[in-house]
């Protein structure tokens, strides 16, 4: 069995520069602080957090919607992949980044009760301030 669930975070900056970060090694390793293979075209494999995600780019929005394949290394050799899901909407000068995680192997929680917050939206919040501010003191 499996369930998926359903995140909502915001992020300063723009949609366009999520979704670049998102779909790039250095981008995704900046945000993230763990090291990732990434490109932005459909079909690609990519790695992230230093090879404990692995997955492939399913579907790629322009600056709003990348879907992607999704698995750690603890899922077990029968489970399948699971899929993310990620909505950029522009919210005056931020982004809603909706996230849904779908087919996730029962027992494995801790994507949803603190795995996406701790290793994803928490450091991208930062990064995302950081670039922000360098770029309004570069005015």
């Amino acid at each position: 069995m499996s369930y998926e669930f359903t995140l909502v975070t915001e992020l300063p900056g723009s949609p366009k520069q999520i979704y670049d970060s998102w779909l790039s090694s250095e981008g995704h390793t900046a945000m993230t602080g763990g090291v990732a293979h990434v490109t932005d075209q459909v079909g690609d494999s990519y790695d992230a957090w230093d090879g404990y995600i692995t997955g492939e780019n399913l579907e790629l929005d322009a600056n709003t919607r990348i879907v992607q394949s999704w698995r750690t290394s603890h899922f077990e050799s029968g489970h399948s992949d699971s899929i993310i899901e990620l909505t950029l909407e522009k919210v005056e000068d931020r982004t809603r980044l909706k996230l849904r995680h779908s087919n996730v192997p029962d027992g494995q929680t801790n994507y949803e009760e603190s795995g996406w917050t701790d290793h994803y939206f928490t450091p991208m919040k930062r990064r995302f301030e950081w670039l922000q501010m360098n770029l309004a003191n570069s005015d």
